[in-house]
Formats: C-alpha cells, sequence, structure tokens
C-alpha cells in the first residue's frame, strides 16, 4: 500500500555557494530518505528552496558590493545547480520570494494566529543612529547604554588569543 510521505528540506540562506553544510546537513540525508521511500512505493514529495530573507543574506551583499536581491539571484542559482549536480533529486526547489511561498506561508501563519498560538508583542530592539536601520544582532558590538550588556565585547584573554601579532 503506498503511502503520502512529504520530505520538508530546510531552506539554505542564499548567501554563499554551495558548502559541506548544504550537502551533509540538507542535501544528500533528505535525498536518501526520499529514494529509500520511494523504493518502498511510497509518493514522495520533496521540497525545499532557497531562503531569500535574513542577516546572512545582508552580510554577504553588503561583502560583495550588490543589493541583497542582486546576491540572492546568483547564490539560489549557484546552490540549486550545485545540489543537482550532486544528483538531489527534489521535486520542487524554489525561492522565498516566489507568490506560492508567501501565500503558503501567510496561510499557516493566520492559521497559527486565528488558533491562539500567535500573540502580539512589543519588543525593543536595536537601532543604527546615523541610518535609523533596524540592526540584527551580528552587526551589535559593545556595551548597551541602557542595559549595560557587552554584545561581542571580546575579553583580554579572548583578544590575546585571536591577535595576530607573535608573541614572544
Amino acid at each position: 500500500m503506498s503511502s503520502p510521505v512529504l520530505t520538508a528540506v530546510a531552506w539554505p540562506y542564499a548567501n554563499g555557494p554551495r558548502h559541506i553544510g548544504h550537502v551533509s546537513g540538507i542535501g544528500v540525508p533528505s535525498d536518501v530518505f526520499s529514494r529509500y521511500q520511494r523504493m518502498a512505493g511510497n509518493r514522495v514529495l520533496m521540497v525545499s528552496g532557497s531562503d531569500e530573507h535574513g542577516t546572512p543574506i545582508l552580510v554577504q551583499a553588503e561583502k560583495e558590493g550588490l543589493t541583497p536581491q542582486q546576491t540572492v539571484d546568483k547564490y539560489h542559482r549557484v546552490i540549486a545547480e550545485g545540489l543537482q549536480g550532486l544528483g538531489v533529486t527534489y521535486d520542487l526547489y524554489t525561492r522565498t520570494t516566489t507568490g506560492n511561498h508567501a501565500a503558503v506561508v501567510q496561510q499557516i501563519f493566520l492559521a497559527l494566529h486565528r488558533n491562539g498560538y500567535v500573540i502580539p508583542k512589543t519588543t525593543t530592539g536595536a537601532i543604527s543612529p546615523s541610518t535609523g536601520r533596524t540592526l540584527p544582532d551580528r552587526y551589535v558590538e559593545g556595551t548597551c547604554p541602557i542595559c549595560g550588556y557587552d554584545a561581542r565585547v571580546a575579553t583580554s584573554a579572548t583578544t590575546a588569543a585571536t591577535s595576530s601579532t607573535p608573541r614572544s
């Protein structure tokens, strides 16, 4: 008897070429599982795609002097072709910027909200005084003047361990 099997694979950030994490963490294990399920006679749908949102995209775009959209356009293709070149057999490898993806995510979010699993809440966050842009955690360094938290501040032991200056 054939059963439907959904293999919903993690979505890698489209911020660089395929790497060992894509291969060993998502590509090969999900492909092996899906191939086994198909061999067992099940109807398999293996889906994933490039995550085109998030801080890693912005960081890479700034490094390369590209817009975030140019960055994801470049690396989505590179990652998809790389996984395909390894023989990974997605039924659908898409992008988080497609209309279908947006519609499905909205349906899930609204269902969660209707059922009381999403609760509106106000939080505080870091904002760049020079740009007015909100700052993801990897952009925040130093001591917070409000709460005193040290974000990404190196201690003397860390500084000594990571210094490129040879010590005698």
